[in-house]
């Protein structure tokens, strides 16, 4: 019943205002990003003759070494990146900073546009202390229902999109990984597949 309620809200918004409803959605979502993630089996399929014996696979796992990274985007493209070291807790204050820097953002990059924040139902987002700072800064929340990651386009589209130039590939320290992120946000590969969602342009400038 939540998930029915929640699409009819989101579908008259969609009724009432059109695109503008769209233009005006900033959609977050966290996630690990690691020094080592293998290639997917599509990824690492070889073509060879039928004679010859299949190349022999070793099961690699990804490395335990990772950053958290924090994404929001748009209907331009990609908002603001952040990054997470390995043992830091993303709360609400850690949150709350974010937001506050997005906010910034998109003062300079969208100054017409009334945000309205789309994010999962996290503790650190859903927290009163958060809930109280969102105010503030005049975000309006959409809703999401508990439970229902096919709802939160981040988790279906962006970021398994966003992380497959990543893998296969080695990086030594975490500042190698969030620079090739931070490239990836702009590069054409990872646009080319964004352009459904983020229009033309990847990166806000």
């Amino acid at each position: 019943m939540q998930r029915k309620t929640t699409c009819a809200v989101l579908l008259k918004h969609y009724e009432e205002d059109g695109e503008e409803f769209v233009q005006r959605i900033v959609t977050g979502n966290e996630s690990w990003v690691h020094h080592y993630d293998p290639e997917s089996k599509r990824q690492s399929m070889e073509y060879r003759h039928k004679s010859p014996p299949s190349p022999r696979k070793f099961k690699v796992v990804v490395s335990a070494r990772k950053v958290m990274l924090t994404v929001f985007w748009v209907s331009e493209g990609i908002a603001y990146i952040q990054f997470q070291k390995q043992g830091n807790t993303v709360n609400s204050e850690r949150y709350i900073s974010t937001l506050r820097k997005l906010s910034v953002r998109l003062k300079r990059v969208r100054p017409t546009k009334h945000a309205m924040l789309h994010h999962d139902n996290a503790r650190p987002h859903t927290s009163r202390q958060t809930r109280e700072a969102l105010h503030k800064m005049n975000f309006v929340v959409l809703p999401d229902p508990s439970y229902s990651p096919d709802l939160a386009p981040s988790n279906f589209y962006l970021l398994p999109k966003y992380k497959k130039h990543l893998r296969g590939n080695h990086y030594e320290s975490d500042e190698g990984v969030e620079a090739v992120v931070r490239l990836g946000s702009g590069n054409a590969s990872t646009c080319t597949s964004l352009t459904a969602v983020c229009g033309s342009g990847c990166r806000l400038r």
